[in-house]
């Protein structure tokens, strides 16, 4: 079952809404609209865009968290081509 979007007024008189879960989670809430109409609008462009949204992490890492370091660039271009090059591709 999908979740719910509900238009609701805030403690500065605006209108938001936000996306509740089934199981009655609220998973986000907007930002600000004059109207009903607007916050509609933003629904409609949520619901186009988030089924295929990708995600995109710009959170940084932990602090305790060390990431393996990434191999030299050019040690990395010699082996994607001798990988292409065993397909048979130029």
């Amino acid at each position: 079952m999908s979740g719910t979007f509900e238009l609701f007024v805030d403690e500065e008189s605006q209108i938001r809404f936000r996306l509740v879960m089934p199981d009655g989670h609220v998973l986000a809430v907007s930002g600000q609209f004059t109207d009903k109409q607007a916050a509609a609008a933003a629904i409609e462009e949520v619901r186009e865009c988030a089924g295929t949204g990708l995600i995109r992490d710009v959170a940084p890492p932990p602090p305790s968290i060390h990431l393996a370091s990434t191999p030299h660039p050019r040690y990395a271009i010699r082996r994607g081509a001798r990988r292409l090059g065993s397909l048979g591709v130029a």
